[in-house]
């Protein structure tokens, strides 16, 4: 078909005929489609040469393909080269490049396309929001999102339903769900048409808020207008469900969505397992796991690690090495978590010189230790009367800028305490409180037996 095209072209070029760029287009897009991204910008090329009549929409179209492939320069090079020809960018040229960009986080080259915006004075449409609202977002930047969103108000800019989406996601990522559904509900009252993202984004939230009766309710809206329960949607209701520990309703919506013809996935089968776990009924866990290797589900580097963890509560640490070497020669990298479950597993055994060893491993990989992994030698310390080597952890820690959580401070408390060091633990247990944990009736009982004896070293977070 492609050898057609281009032979008519040749021919029309030919004889001399006015080639039209509206057939170019539609030439143009089916190439991109087809992901043939030389061609559709060799074929731009003859464009130009040919004397065809070049419009902003054929350039932004090439413009999008290069920058779908992650030629976001070579996109910027096509613009300037086309507006020095005269052909100069909209609203809809600068979106794709921004968009690029954004997907690189790459803030600097953002900032610098804006003040281009600015300089040709090209005015931001909805779909300019939507891309800023996202990318600041990602990275952190709260007070620039909310600024944005009133900014666009100011200026009258109709918000599109892709626009609302992004904020009720924001939204509902941060746990603000009363605003997500403030917007919803302005979404609604504008005639616009909540579409799967608007409605996904927000039984997200309510499921991770635990409000799981409210996001069924909007799950039965949801299907009332027409839109299709997807396997995100499906995964999210069982990821709430198996958080709150209800197995049961998970159960029943996975039966009942495997009846529509849903297939359960690496993700459904790892929530499964997980929940299944907390709940301390490892053995059903361990069988979602291998009934998901069984229907052909290829497992996943989460996948391993849940299995991991569940023979490190089990105790059976041999079996977790085994899986976890196996993970390494199939090609899954181990994350911090699955380091975490083995060392955890480790400590808890007694056999410090294999968790320290894990430790090492995963700093020489660039995997970073986080307050699990620290937390994990510091309990394992204090089990086995080293108290002096879990200080050292622990004000490690500290200089690493790490924040110790409640089992952290409960590890050391305990620690100390039966070394009789009364004056540490009770420093550490105001250490505690000052940042805002909330101390439980092991620290009480800790302190209290701790008095019995007296302690002369001093230390905590510096």
């Amino acid at each position: 078909m492609f050898e057609e095209a281009n032979g008519a072209f040749d021919y029309m070029e030919r004889m001399g005929f006015k080639i039209d760029e509206r057939s170019c287009i539609l030439y143009l897009v089916a190439l991109k489609k087809c992901g043939k991204g030389d061609s559709f910008l060799w074929f731009f090329r003859r464009m130009v040469e040919s004397g065809v009549e070049i419009s902003v929409y054929s350039m932004t179209i090439v413009i999008d393909g290069l920058c779908n492939r992650g030629e976001v320069e070579k996109g910027r090079e096509l613009m300037n080269e086309m507006v020095s020809k005269g052909v100069k960018a909209n609203v809809i040229t600068y979106n794709t490049i921004l968009n690029a960009y954004v997907k690189r986080k790459d803030f600097e080259a953002v900032s610098e396309v804006l003040r281009l915006m600015e300089k040709e004075k090209v005015g931001y449409n909805a779909a300019t929001y939507t891309v800023l609202i996202e990318y600041f977002g990602s990275v952190g930047k709260h007070e620039e999102v909310e600024k944005l969103f009133d900014e666009m108000r100011q200026r009258r800019v109709e918000a599109d339903v892709h626009l609302y989406s992004s904020m009720i996601s924001w939204h509902c990522r941060r746990g603000n769900i009363k605003r997500a559904f403030a917007l919803f509900d302005e979404l609604t009252e504008k005639g616009l048409v909540p579409n799967e993202h608007v409605y996904g984004a927000l039984i997200d939230g309510l499921c991770k808020t635990g409000q799981m009766d409210a996001a069924k309710m909007l799950v039965n809206d949801m299907q009332s207008k027409g839109i299709a329960v997807n396997q995100v949607v499906v995964n999210t209701l069982i990821h709430g469900y198996c958080k709150k520990g209800m197995i049961d309703d998970a159960l029943r919506l996975l039966a009942v969505m495997e009846k529509k013809g849903f297939e359960p996935d690496a993700f459904t089968y790892n929530t499964m397992a997980s929940g299944m776990s907390r709940l301390k009924r490892h053995e059903e866990a361990k069988r979602w796991l291998f009934m998901m290797i069984e229907k052909g589900v290829v497992p996943n580097a989460v996948n391993f690690t849940t299995l991991i963890d569940i023979h490190c509560k089990e105790g059976n640490i041999v079996e977790a090495k085994r899986l976890f070497q196996q993970m390494q020669r199939r090609g899954e990298r181990p994350n911090t978590v699955t380091y975490n479950a083995l060392i955890n597993g480790y400590t808890k055994k007694g056999e410090m010189k294999d968790a320290y060893k894990l430790r090492n491993e995963m700093e020489a990989m660039g995997i970073i230790p986080d307050i699990y992994t620290y937390t994990s030698l510091v309990h394992g310390e204090c089990n086995y009367g080293k108290v002096d080597e879990a200080m050292k952890l622990f004000n490690e820690m500290c200089q690493k800028g790490l924040v110790p959580n409640v089992v952290t401070y409960t590890a050391i408390i305990s620690g100390l305490s039966k070394e009789g060091r009364s004056d540490e633990a009770f420093r550490l247990y105001n250490e505690m409180i000052s940042l805002g944990h909330i101390p439980d009736q092991r620290v009480f009982s800790s302190l209290v037996g701790s008095l019995y004896t007296t302690g002369v070293n001093s230390s905590g977070c510096k």
